[in-house]
């Protein structure tokens, strides 16, 4: 396989892996096409790097990062393609990018808690649980302030 850092020429295979990784983790992310591609395109004028691992000719993988606290590295995205899984694709793009672009650096991602496949595959790189966010759905409008009587406007005074 060969790794290789990303470019603006790589936006729209970027974007189309990426719109797999959305549909294959399960992410409730609705972006699809342009607006992924226009998204990456943003992320690689910024502060984020990509690369890209080409395999048979073919694009096989790609990881997305940025420089974290402490000199770290945060992977936002990483991803292999369908047809590349289960042949140790990842694990071999994963030990390269260590070499290459983040040698003796921490490395943090985040994990779909329902991801429990790309979870074990962490797990199997050595990766540990570190901390766990945690979100509230959107109140709907008529929810709002429901069991609190300070909130709701009957509170007696």
């Amino acid at each position: 396989m060969h790794l290789r850092l990303a470019g603006p020429e790589d936006v729209p295979v970027l974007a189309a892996l990426n719109e797999q990784l959305i549909v294959d983790q399960g992410h409730e992310n609705p972006m699809r096409g342009r607006e992924l591609a226009d998204r990456m395109q943003g992320w690689l004028a910024g502060e984020y790097t990509a690369a890209l691992g080409i395999l048979d000719g073919a694009p096989a993988c790609y990881a997305l990062w940025r420089p974290a606290e402490g000199g770290g590295i945060h992977l936002r995205q990483f991803f292999v393609a369908r047809e590349f899984r289960r042949r140790g694709v990842g694990r071999r793009a994963i030990a390269a990018l260590r070499d290459a672009y983040w040698p003796g650096r921490v490395i943090t991602l985040d994990v779909l808690v329902g991801n429990h496949r790309g979870a074990a595959f962490w797990h199997s790189l050595g990766f540990e649980a570190h901390t766990v966010a945690m979100r509230s759905p959107a109140p709907r409008p008529e929810r709002a302030g429901a069991g609190d009587p300070s909130l709701s406007g009957t509170a007696e005074r």
